[in-house]
């Protein structure tokens, strides 16, 4: 089986004149190293102004690209993602001008330590957070032109999906001979919208499959995904006629039941992006919609008496 380690095999653009690194065979299994969203530069304990000093021309990086034999544009690649290891720690930060709430908390960093569930360092030390590790760049080349590793795109890219993780098949469209696949920013954890910018980041090694699906024309990203376990939840609600201003009344008003227990704004917010779920739970009676942030009932019944139910 072949196995691909990250270093001088990353790129920070999506194109297609990028040079393989490896090929594949049609079908074949490998396995990746693949580094968090830091590209390697980010340690236990770091502080927003090591986060500063850190080379931003690397950061978001994806391992790749790979050929994959016998793709041709018109077909999809089908990539099943058989197992994801993670390391032992992890981390989140609030980056400046980054987030649904941009610059409404200062910059702060969390570390976590990573086992059969995460624990937080610090504020949020006690609660325990599920992990469930995926890898949020999945992405082939595009057909022309050049494109930074953020924002995602019908080529895939950041896509920061969390059910691309372990057991799912993640299908992708050929655009480009070979396909030209590319991996990274593995998370231990994180709930839907990544509201904060940042999951439970960290590295991993990834095994993989990659098959050719001739003549399947998708024209975006498609995922299969495993059962996965079903959960309680307290939800709060933003409503109104913006969905995006919705969304941030929704996160705001978990921040807030989060923080009557005496956690910090920040970590409240850092814990929303990790473990909360903001879902759009009505989007068809104009001109007002709904949107939910979920927090499982466990993490909020150890934060809140009762679990957050009757809270004022």
């Amino acid at each position: 089986m072949k196995r691909i380690g990250w270093k001088g095999n990353f790129h920070t653009r999506w194109a297609p004149d990028l040079d393989p690194v490896a090929t594949i065979e049609n079908g074949e299994t490998f396995e990746v190293e693949i580094p968090d969203s830091s590209t390697g530069q980010a340690f236990p304990g770091m502080s927003p102004e090591d986060m500063a000093t850190m080379d931003q021309s690397i950061l978001d990086a994806a391992v790749g690209p790979f050929l994959v034999e016998g793709a041709s544009p018109g077909d999809a690649i089908c990539v099943e993602i058989l197992d994801i290891k993670t390391a032992d720690w992890g981390w989140t930060a609030i980056i400046r001008d980054f987030g649904l709430l941009k610059n409404r908390f200062e910059e702060a960093v969390l570390t976590w330590d990573i086992g059969e569930s995460a624990v937080a360092r610090g504020a949020l030390s006690g609660i325990r957070v599920q992990v469930e590790p995926f890898l949020g760049i999945i992405g082939v080349a595009p057909a022309s032109g050049e494109f930074p590793m953020i924002p995602p795109q019908a080529f895939g890219g950041n896509m920061d999906n969390r059910l691309n993780c372990t057991g799912s098949k993640v299908y992708l469209p050929v655009f480009r001979p070979g396909a030209l696949l590319s991996l990274g920013d593995p998370h231990a954890a994180q709930g839907d919208g990544e509201v904060c910018g940042t999951a439970i980041e960290t590295s991993a090694r990834v095994r993989l499959r990659v098959s050719v699906v001739k003549g399947m024309a998708i024209s975006s990203p498609l995922t299969v995904s495993p059962q996965r376990r079903q959960e309680a939840y307290v939800c709060t609600t933003g409503i109104g006629g913006d969905l995006h201003r919705a969304a941030q009344d929704a996160v705001l008003s978990m921040i807030g039941l989060i923080s009557s227990s005496g956690i910090p704004g920040p970590e409240a917010y850092m814990l929303c992006s990790v473990a909360g779920n903001l879902r759009v739970s009505e989007i068809v009676d104009e001109p007002n919609y709904v949107v939910s942030m979920c927090m499982p009932s466990g993490i909020m019944g150890s934060i809140l008496p009762g679990g957050g139910e009757g809270a004022d």
